[in-house]
């Protein structure tokens, strides 16, 4: 018989509602476009498109402090980076807003300088 495990039972841990801003369906517009047209096939930009809806996912998952805080671009937003892209989002109302999904290598403080929309889009 094997030995107990004691504390091997997790508490439920609430999960946030993930959502998608207008400007953050638009970036994985682009970033579709873009990687479906520099390796000549859609099926590649779906696939990787895929990979950071995915992420967005497994970030919704986690506790509210995780990723890089991002005071400098707006209350809230934080920040990840997967495969050369950063995902921005912010914690609000029990959502997981995704603000933005940009290329890291953009002028992301310029691309901030405007409030991002209050309203989600599910």
């Amino acid at each position: 018989m094997l030995p107990k495990r004691i504390g091997s039972l997790k508490a439920p841990v609430d999960v946030a509602r993930l959502v998608y801003l207008d400007s953050a369906r638009q970036d994985l517009i682009e970033i579709l476009r873009y990687i479906a047209k520099t390796s000549g096939s859609v099926a590649v930009g779906q696939h990787f498109t895929g990979l950071l809806r995915q992420k967005c996912r497994h970030l919704a998952a986690l506790p509210g402090d995780m990723g890089r805080l991002r005071p400098e671009l707006g209350p809230d937003i934080r920040s990840s980076a997967f495969r050369g892209y950063v995902i921005f989002f912010r914690l609000r109302d029990g959502l997981f807003e995704v603000i933005n999904i940009l290329e890291g290598h953009r002028d992301v403080e310029r691309h901030f300088e405007s409030p991002p929309p209050d309203t989600p889009d599910p």
